[in-house]
């Protein structure tokens, strides 16, 4: 039977885990998907990537979340995004 492999940047499921909780610290910050997406994609271009080659259906560890520098990181690099996207959202009012 042939596994059925596939490739993951696992930094983006850690960048949209902690989305809210960013957005939780400014309340006048936008929430629509679009400003939503656009803060994730600023972010995720800050950050480098942590490619992960998994079979289809496994789990993998969250270990890299635990790490308070990587955290802190992810932080940093939505907190800027969040800043940039406030300045100018690019959604329709």
């Amino acid at each position: 039977m042939a596994r059925e492999l596939f490739l993951k940047n696992y930094m983006e499921d850690c960048v949209w885990e902690l989305l809210d909780q960013v957005l939780a610290q400014d309340p006048q910050a936008c929430r629509c998907d679009s400003c939503r997406h656009d803060i994730v994609a600023l972010a995720l271009n800050q950050l480098p990537p942590r490619y992960v080659v998994r079979e289809k259906g496994v789990i993998y560890s969250k270990l890299a979340m635990l790490e308070a520098q990587h955290r802190a990181d992810i932080y940093r690099a939505l907190t800027q995004a969040l800043m940039k996207v406030k300045k100018a959202p690019r959604h329709e009012r």
